[in-house]
C-alpha cells in the first residue's frame, strides 16, 4: 500500500533546464494539491496531487500521506483506511449516497417512445438548462441504506423535482449525519421552472429515518442556507444569506441549538464568510474570509450555551490566501494556502500565535527555475474620494529605468473577492513574465473591503466601477515605467463584460482588448440566461419594464451594446459554447460587431466548454491566442 517517494525525485523528470520565466507550458506541468483530509490516527494528512497531462487532455493523480509536522510525503494506493467516511452513520448501520433520478418527461422519446431516435427536447416551462447543461428530467436526490446493501437503498426525496445536492457545484458536503444518526440533513432549493430561475432560497432539511417524516430547518430565511455541519457536541452550524434573489449577499456563519437560531457573523460588516470548519473540541469554528486583497483565517468561539454574540479574531495575515480550512490536530489546523506567484501548497497554523509551516512542496523545484513576480499594494484616490486597494504585479526581471507595457485587468463575479488566488488560467505571475506590468484594482463591488463598498455594485454595473477601473490605471500609468502608448484591457464574465463596457467609453487609454464571455447586449441576456434572480437583482429586474427606472438605467446607459459607436480599438473575443450563464451570443454579437466596425479583431470560440475552459489542451489554446494577441497589439518591447 505505501512506496517511499523522495520530492525532488517526483517533480524533477517533469522540468527540464532551468528557466527564468513562468511559461504557459511550464504552468500546465505544475502538480495541484488538493488535501483530502487527516488521517484517522490524527498523525498524518492525506493529499492528492494531480498533474496535467497535456497529450492525453487529461490530468494524472497520485495520492500521499505526509506527517502532520512536516517530512517526506509517502504514496499511497488507497485511502480507504486512512480517512473517516463522513457518509456513513455514525453507528456504523448505515450510508448516504447520491445519484441521478428520473422524475419528468422532457424528452421526445420519453412522449413518444416508439420515436427512439428523436434528439428533441419538449419544455412547458422555465430552468431549461443550467450552467452547461439542459434539463433532461433527471435529478440528484440523496439515497439511505444500510452498509452492504446498496440494493436496499431508500430515497429520502421520492418524486420529488428538485436537486440535493445542489446544481452546479454541489457535492456530498450537501448532506450529513447527526450525531445520533437517526436522521440526515441535507440542502435543496426547492423550487421548480420560473421559481427556480427566479429565487436562491435554497434550504436545510431533516429526514428521520425512522418515521420517514422531513422537517424543513431554515423555512424563514429566504437566501440561501448552504454548508451545515454540526460539531462534536451536536450544534448545527451552516452558511446563510438572508435576501431572495441576491446571489452575492453578505455570507454569515448561523448556529442553532436548543436555545434557538444566532449568527455569529452578522455583527462583524466587513467580513464575508467563505466557508468554516468547527474545532475538534466543539467550542470553536475556524473560518476564512476575504479581508484587504487576501483571504485570512479567522476564529470565533461558540458552545451553543448561550445567544450572545461571541468575539471574531483573525488568526493569520500576510500577502497570501488561507483557500481552505483542512482539519484540526491538537493545537494544529491545517489549511491550503496560494499567493500570485505560488500554488496551493498545505500549512500547518498554529492555533495559538498563527504561525504557518509549509509543509506540502509539490512544486518547489519547479518554482526554484522560475522568476518570481514582486506584487505591491497601492491605494488610489477614486473619483468619489474613495481609497481603493490596487494590486500591481511586476515582471520577474523588472527595471524600474525601463518602459512597459501594462494590462488593466477586470475581474469577475462581479462580486467575488480579488485576492492573492493562483489560476491555471487568469494568472498574474504568467501575465508578468511575459514582460507586463498587471493592475488589479478592488474595485466597487468586491467582498473584504466593508458590506457596503460590496454591495455599491449592484444596479450601477457600468457605473462607477468603470470609474474605479479607470482611475486605477490612470493612477499606475503615472509612473515613469509604464508606456501608456501600449496599455491593455483583459477579463472574464463580469471582466468581460467590463471590458465591453470600457472598449466604448476609454477615450483612447487602451490599445487591446481581451474579454472571455462576457455580457456584450443585456436585453439579450435576460432572455437566454438561466439563473435569472441576478440580472433582477444587479440590473434591477427585466428590460421591458419601462416603469422600473433602476432597469433602464441598466439595459440603456449602462449595456455595452449602446456604446458600439465608439468601438476604435483591436479586441480578441472568447466564447464557450456550453456558457449558459453568459450564452453563446454575447461573443457572437461582439465579435461581429467589432467585425463590421472595421476592427482588428479575433473570435476564439470554445464548443465544449463552459463559463471556464477546463480540457488542458483548449487551455492551452487559449493561453497561446491570449499572449499571441498581445504580442499582435502590445508587443511587449519595441
Amino acid at each position: 500500500m505505501y512506496k517511499r517517494i523522495i520530492i525532488f525525485l517526483l517533480l524533477s523528470p517533469l522540468f527540464g533546464l532551468a528557466q527564468n520565466k513562468l511559461t504557459p507550458e511550464l504552468l500546465w506541468k505544475l502538480g495541484r494539491a488538493s488535501a483530502l483530509g487527516i488521517s484517522k490516527d490524527g498523525r498524518h494528512i492525506v493529499y492528492s496531487v494531480n498533474t496535467p497531462d497535456v497529450q492525453a487532455n487529461k490530468g494524472s493523480r497520485k495520492t500521499y500521506i505526509i506527517p502532520i509536522a512536516g517530512g517526506e510525503p509517502t504514496e499511497v494506493s488507497s485511502t480507504e483506511d486512512l480517512l473517516n467516511d463522513k457518509n456513513i452513520s455514525p453507528d456504523g448501520k448505515f450510508v448516504l449516497s447520491n445519484k441521478e433520478v428520473k422524475v419528468n418527461k422532457i424528452s421526445g422519446s420519453d412522449y413518444y417512445p416508439e420515436l427512439t431516435k428523436s434528439n428533441a427536447y419538449i419544455f412547458d416551462d422555465l430552468n431549461n438548462r443550467h450552467w452547461d447543461t439542459w434539463e433532461d428530467g433527471s435529478f440528484d436526490h440523496v439515497f439511505v441504506a444500510p452498509v452492504g446493501k446498496t440494493e436496499e437503498a431508500k430515497d429520502v426525496m421520492p418524486d420529488e423535482p428538485y436537486d440535493a445536492p445542489t446544481k452546479p457545484f454541489g457535492g456530498d458536503e450537501d448532506y450529513i449525519w447527526r450525531p445520533d444518526s437517526k436522521s440526515i440533513i441535507y440542502v435543496t432549493k426547492k423550487k421548480y421552472g420560473k421559481d427556480y430561475a427566479l429565487s436562491t432560497n435554497s434550504d436545510l432539511y431533516e429526514y428521520n429515518l425512522v418515521t420517514g417524516k422531513t422537517n424543513n430547518l431554515t423555512e424563514g430565511n429566504k437566501g440561501y442556507d448552504v454548508n451545515p455541519s454540526i460539531s462534536s457536541n451536536g450544534t448545527l452550524a451552516w452558511l446563510q444569506m438572508k435576501r431572495e434573489g441576491y446571489e452575492s449577499d453578505k455570507q454569515d456563519i448561523v448556529a442553532s441549538t436548543g436555545l434557538g437560531t444566532v449568527n455569529l457573523t452578522g455583527h462583524r460588516d466587513d467580513i464575508h464568510v467563505e466557508g468554516f470548519r468547527w474545532s475538534d473540541d466543539g467550542k470553536t469554528i475556524f473560518f476564512n474570509a476575504p479581508v484587504n486583497g487576501t483571504l485570512q483565517l479567522f476564529v470565533v468561539d461558540y458552545t451553543g450555551a448561550t445567544m450572545k454574540l461571541p468575539d471574531v479574531k483573525q488568526l493569520t495575515s500576510g500577502d497570501f490566501d488561507i483557500a481552505s480550512i483542512v482539519g484540526q490536530s491538537g493545537n494544529t489546523l491545517i489549511v491550503s494556502r496560494t499567493d500570485m506567484n505560488h500554488a496551493t501548497e498545505l500549512y500547518s497554523v498554529d492555533i495559538t500565535s498563527g504561525s504557518m509551516k509549509q509543509l506540502t512542496h509539490v512544486n518547489d523545484e519547479a518554482y526554484s527555475a522560475i522568476g518570481m513576480c514582486k506584487t505591491e499594494r497601492r491605494w488610489v484616490t477614486t473619483t468619489d474620494g474613495k481609497k481603493m486597494l490596487v494590486w500591481v504585479i511586476y515582471p520577474p526581471d523588472f527595471d524600474a529605468g525601463k518602459k512597459y507595457p501594462t494590462l488593466l485587468y477586470c475581474q469577475g463575479g462581479p462580486q467575488s473577492a480579488l485576492t492573492q488566488f493562483y489560476s491555471f488560467r487568469w494568472n498574474f505571475q504568467l501575465m508578468a513574465s511575459q514582460g507586463y506590468i498587471v493592475v488589479a484594482p478592488n474595485r466597487r463591488g468586491m467582498p473584504g473591503h466593508g458590506t457596503k463598498w460590496n454591495e455599491a455594485i449592484s444596479k450601477d454595473h457600468g457605473g462607477q466601477p468603470m470609474k474605479d477601473y479607470l482611475s486605477a490605471i490612470d493612477a499606475v500609468s503615472k509612473e515613469k515605467y509604464v508606456d501608456k502608448s501600449r496599455l491593455g484591457c483583459v477579463g472574464a464574465s463580469y471582466g468581460g463584460y467590463s471590458v465591453f463596457m470600457l472598449a466604448g467609453i476609454h477615450n483612447n487609454r487602451f490599445k487591446s482588448f481581451i474579454a472571455h464571455d462576457g455580457v456584450f447586449d443585456m436585453r439579450s441576456m435576460y432572455g437566454t440566461t438561466e439563473e435569472l434572480f441576478f440580472p433582477n437583482w444587479d440590473w434591477g429586474g427585466p428590460y421591458w419594464d419601462k416603469k422600473n427606472l433602476a432597469a433602464q438605467r441598466s439595459y440603456n446607459l449602462q449595456n455595452p451594446i449602446n456604446y458600439v459607436d465608439k468601438w476604435n480599438t483591436p479586441i480578441l473575443v472568447i466564447q464557450g459554447g456550453k456558457d449558459y450563464r453568459v450564452p453563446i451570443e454575447q461573443g457572437l454579437q461582439a465579435f461581429q460587431a467589432a467585425q463590421l466596425r472595421g476592427l482588428k479583431s479575433k473570435l476564439l470560440y470554445l464548443p465544449d466548454e463552459n463559463h471556464w475552459v477546463l480540457a488542458a489542451q483548449n487551455a492551452l489554446v487559449w493561453q497561446h491566442e491570449f499572449y499571441k494577441w498581445l504580442k499582435e497589439t502590445l508587443p511587449a518591447k519595441k
